[in-house]
């Protein structure tokens, strides 16, 4: 009697846990995506809930400047002239 008590139990366990997660999987689908798009957008700078600022049409803004590079004539190579071998 023991034995039949002991295998209803695991299987009420098992179906029990069975049907909570088939019920709870949304949920735990929901909970997953909300984190993996706040770490996406941790590693984008959040740029996706940033909102423009308004601006009068035909202005001009500058968020960054660009780096001022010197270039040299050494930098771009040296010319090597090639002739065609028959």
């Amino acid at each position: 009697m023991t034995f039949l008590k002991t295998l209803l139990i695991i299987l009420l366990v098992y179906y029990g846990l069975k049907m909570f997660l088939k019920l709870s999987k949304p949920y735990i689908m929901k909970y997953i995506a909300k984190k993996a798009e706040q770490r996406f957008g941790q590693a984008f700078g959040n740029k996706t809930n940033q909102t423009p600022k308004q601006q009068k049409e035909g202005s001009v803004t500058i968020d960054s400047m660009p780096s001022i590079k010197k270039s040299s004539k050494s930098a771009e190579g040296d010319y090597v002239d090639y002739e065609e071998i028959d």
